[in-house]
C-alpha cells in the first residue's frame, strides 16, 4: 500500500487539536490526546501497511496519549502497539508498571487495556501496529510483555528496529518491492518481534510474571471481600481492580481456573464456614446472603464441590460438637 501522509499545518489553530485526535484514532484507536498547547500544536503522520501489521511514523509536539476503559468496546479488534521513540524519551503508565523509555528502546502497548503515553519535548516516533492474532501465533501470551523497555540498539532488538525503518522508508523509494511483498515483509517484521521479547524474557521476564501475579492475587482479594455483593461479577471485580475484563479473564485461565468459577467457590467455602456456626439461619436464608440463585441451586454446587448437601454438612457439624 502507498504511503499515506497526514498535517496540521494547513488547519486553522482552533481545530488542530481535534484534528490531529481523529488523525490518530483513525491510524490506531480512539484515544483522549492532552495537548501543551492545542494551537500551537503541529503534527506530521506518515502511514502504510506491510501485510499484518501497519506502520506509521509521527513527529509532534509535546501531548499525552491516554486509552480510557471507556474507549475500549466489546468485540473489538484486538490490537499490540510497538512505540520507537526516536528523538525525545517517552513515559507510559498500563497495568500497574511506570516505565521510561529513551531513545534506542522500544515498548509493548496492549491496544484493548487501559494506558497512558507522553512526551515532554517535540519528538518523531516510530509505530507498529499487529493485530493480537498474528502475535499470538508466534508468541504465548504477549501481553506478558506490555509495558517493559526492549533495547532497540543492538542484537534481535536492533534488528528489528532497523527493519521496522526501513520497511516504513520503502514506500517513499520508486525501486522499492511491489505490493505483492509486503505481506512477506509484514510477516517476517512480526517474526522479528516475536523473537526479539522471547529471547529478552528469557533474561527478565520475572518482572512481568510478578506483575501479573499481582493482579491476580488483587483480584481474587476483591472477590473474597464482596461474597455478599449481589452485582459482584468479572465486569466489577475488572472495574475495582482498574483493569480490562478480558485481561481478568486472562488471569485466571493462566491460574487453571475461571473468575465465575472462583466466585462461585469462594462462596461455597463461605457457605460452608456459615454452615459450622451454631444457630439457625436457613439454607434459604444463607444462599441468598451468598448470592445464590436460589437454595436448589446452592445445594446442588454445595454438593458437587464437597460430596455432600448443605444440611447433611451442618447436621455433622452439629454431631461433632454435641460429642465433644
Amino acid at each position: 500500500m502507498r504511503l499515506e501522509s497526514y498535517s496540521t499545518v494547513a488547519t486553522a489553530p482552533p481545530e488542530r487539536a481535534a484534528h490531529w485526535s481523529t488523525i490518530i484514532a483513525d491510524t490506531y484507536f480512539p484515544l483522549h490526546l492532552t495537548y501543551r498547547d492545542p494551537e500551537t500544536f503541529q503534527g506530521q503522520l506518515e502511514r502504510r501497511t506491510a501485510g499484518p501489521v501497519a506502520l506509521s511514523r509521527l513527529r509532534t509536539e509535546p501531548g499525552q496519549y491516554e486509552r480510557r476503559s471507556g474507549d475500549i468496546r466489546q468485540g473489538e479488534t484486538e490490537d499490540y502497539l510497538v512505540t520507537i521513540p526516536r528523538m525525545a524519551p517517552v513515559l507510559f503508565h498500563q497495568l500497574g508498571r511506570d516505565v521510561n523509555c529513551d531513545p534506542g528502546g522500544f515498548i509493548l502497548e496492549r491496544g484493548d487495556e487501559p494506558y497512558r503515553f507522553s512526551y515532554k519535548t517535540r519528538n518523531d516516533l516510530l509505530v507498529m501496529k499487529v493485530t493480537r492474532r498474528a502475535l499470538t501465533e508466534r508468541l504465548r501470551q504477549p501481553d506478558r510483555f506490555c509495558a517493559m523497555v526492549f533495547n532497540g540498539r543492538e542484537g534481535l532488538g536492533g534488528l528489528f528496529v532497523e527493519t521496522v525503518r526501513r520497511v516504513h522508508a520503502m514506500s517513499r523509494d520508486a525501486a522499492s518491492p511491489d505490493s505483492g511483498a509486503s505481506p512477506v515483509l509484514g510477516r517476517q517484521l512480526v517474526e522479528l518481534l516475536a523473537l526479539t521479547l522471547d529471547r529478552q524474557a528469557e533474561s527478565d521476564g520475572g518482572a512481568s510474571t510478578l506483575v501479573r501475579a499481582t493482579h491476580l492475587e488483587r483480584a481474587q482479594s476483591v472477590i473474597k471481600g464482596k461474597l455478599t455483593d449481589p452485582g459482584l461479577s468479572p465486569g466489577t471485580v475488572a472495574e475495582t481492580c482498574g483493569i480490562s475484563k478480558r485481561y481478568l479473564h486472562d488471569l485466571f485461565n493462566e491460574a487453571g481456573t475461571s473468575v465465575a468459577q472462583y466466585i462461585r467457590e469462594c462462596r461455597l467455602h463461605a457457605a460452608r464456614g456459615m454452615l459450622q456456626l451454631p444457630g439457625n439461619a436457613s439454607l434459604a436464608m444463607i444462599a441468598y446472603q451468598l448470592g445464590f440463585g436460589d437454595q436448589s441451586q446452592f445445594s446442588r454446587q454445595f454438593r458437587t464441590l464437597f460430596g455432600q448437601t448443605p444440611s447433611s454438612y451442618r447436621k455433622s457439624c452439629r454431631d461433632e460438637r454435641d460429642s465433644s
